[in-house]
């Protein structure tokens, strides 16, 4: 096992956030793994980085998950089973699976992380999350370094969560995830946001899942920076769900508010126009601030350290409080 001592982890996590590991490992196979959780237990996880936030340096063991695979579990003339590995890139997924003409997740193109962090946050975009294709997580459970496998069910998967962000938040350590996927009749959902009117654009009438992929990706890039250019972990906050009753109690002052139904007692309220009606789009304090075109998404311009972006997120969370009486709920994961 080769452990480092005193590694930066500025390339490690998608803010670009300059803190240190006092000891760091990187794990590419589920065996390395479970022959660490043997003698290390108190341990500190990292996959793409993605989802967090870092405002201290790390003085555990930091395990950066780098197990690669893609599998065929079997296959009939409707549906495929994968097996994907936690360390795989999830976009570079998606566009193996479009490749292979397998439906389902095209929605979720250009989601930045790793597969093996899609269940503990239920990603999703356009419509889709990816607890609708995920048959079942497999892991290893860090006290015992035993394998673990949990169905869809018992993921008990919700609205950018999952049992994993819960009860078993720092137990367990995924090492793949299963999905089912179509291989003809696929459904595409081009209904939610501006997926239509791209495709209309091109007058594209009859679209492919890389149709529906392009189009995704050229919207989320006409929206979100890419974090190879400016520090950021996507959207930072949660889109909030309000009773129906508080919602046409703000939309009497606000008539242009966006909303979605849920049920019919709920509706949920777009974050990002929460922030950006409470002033702080394109705002910059420091290097830390809030993208140009996207309210929803918080960066870092080069130098800022976690805590000053922390202190920005409590910042328009009190903001957006005092203006609207919603408690916006931060979907990054910050290490404090």
């Amino acid at each position: 096992m080769n452990i480092q001592e005193n590694i930066s982890l500025k390339n490690y996590n998608t803010f670009g956030i300059s803190v240190n590991a006092k000891r760091f490992i990187s794990v590419d196979s589920v065996y390395e793994l479970q022959q660490l959780l043997k003698i290390e237990k108190d341990i500190f996880l990292i996959s793409g980085g993605s989802n967090m936030l870092l405002t201290n340096n790390i003085d555990k063991l930091v395990v950066h998950i780098d197990i690669k695979g893609i599998s065929i579990d079997r296959e009939d003339d409707s549906f495929v089973y994968l097996t994907v590995n936690a360390g795989e890139n999830w976009h570079e997924f998606v566009l193996y699976c479009i490749s292979q003409n397998y439906g389902g997740i095209e929605n979720l193109s250009l989601i930045p992380g790793l597969v093996g962090t899609c269940p503990i946050q239920n990603i999703g975009a356009y419509g889709v999350e990816v607890k609708d294709v995920i048959t079942k997580v497999e892991g290893l459970e860090i006290e015992t370094s035993k394998f673990v496998t949990f169905s869809n069910e018992d993921c008990q998967f919700g609205y950018r969560n999952s049992i994993f962000k819960n009860s078993h938040k720092g137990k367990i350590i995924l090492t793949s995830v299963c999905f089912k996927l179509t291989k003809k009749s696929h459904h595409l959902n081009t209904s939610y946001g501006a997926i239509e009117t791209e495709l209309v654009s091109k007058n594209i009438t009859k679209p492919t899942l890389k149709n529906v992929s392009d189009a995704v990706i050229e919207i989320r890039k006409s929206k979100l920076p890419d974090p190879k250019k400016i520090g950021n972990s996507g959207s930072f906050f949660k889109n909030p769900v309000i009773s129906k009753k508080q919602f046409v109690e703000l939309q009497k002052e606000n008539p242009t508010i966006p909303n979605y139904p849920v049920n019919e007692t709920e509706v949920k309220v777009p974050a990002g126009w929460l922030v950006e009606q409470s002033g702080f789009k394109g705002k910059r304090f420091g290097d830390a601030g809030i993208h140009e075109k996207q309210a929803l998404v918080l960066v870092n311009y080069g130098n800022a350290s976690g805590k000053e972006i922390y202190q920005l997120a409590k910042k328009i969370r009190e903001t957006v409080f005092k203006n609207f009486e919603i408690s916006l709920e931060i979907e990054v994961n910050v290490i404090l």
